[in-house]
């Protein structure tokens, strides 16, 4: 049974969101709390694609990072998935919400100029969430990857550790 906490995970398929993500399963599971992983989108699209069309692409980059990262939803949880039509800072604020939740965050390794004209979502966060904000670095996740590998361990992505692909056991 879930308790009343939240791991809210920031994902957009970065390595570094990647290694968020493994770091937020790890923590839901340990607390025994709801994982919220939350992709944000925005209509700011070149290609005057439909609405629809940029959240269905949104969801299944939510679908890959799972995929990516454990072979697909992993098991054992409960699994909030939330595609949001927003920036990404102003997303996760929203979703980590409460003072008990979560927030974790890959570290984001854009360059300054992209820094300097939209701003760091992790900065963002950091200065308006309600909660812990947790920020992971990709080598977390290769250091991980690494240790388990030496061990000689099955990959966390192994066979047997997802409950297949998409389906989040859903909370609403």
């Amino acid at each position: 049974m879930v308790g009343n906490s939240r791991v809210v995970v920031g994902v957009n398929g970065s390595l570094s969101s990647l290694a968020a993500l493994y770091r937020a399963v790890e923590e839901a599971g340990r607390r025994d709390a709801l994982l919220v992983p939350v992709i944000a989108w925005s209509s700011v699209d070149r290609t005057l694609r439909p609405l629809s069309e940029l959240e269905h692409t949104a969801r299944r980059r939510l679908d890959t990072a799972f995929e990516q990262a454990f072979g697909g939803y992993p098991g054992g949880m409960v699994i909030h998935p939330l595609v949001v039509r927003s920036e990404p800072g102003r997303a996760l604020v929203a979703a980590a919400g409460r003072p008990d939740d979560l927030l974790v965050l890959g570290s984001g390794h854009h360059g300054r100029v992209r820094r300097a004209l939209h701003g760091s979502v992790a900065g963002h966060c950091r200065a308006h969430a309600r909660c812990e904000v947790v920020v992971v670095s990709p080598s977390a996740l290769l250091e991980s990857l690494e240790l388990t590998a030496r061990s000689g361990a099955p990959m966390p992505f192994a066979a047997g550790n997802a409950r297949g692909p998409h389906r989040p056991a859903t909370v609403r």
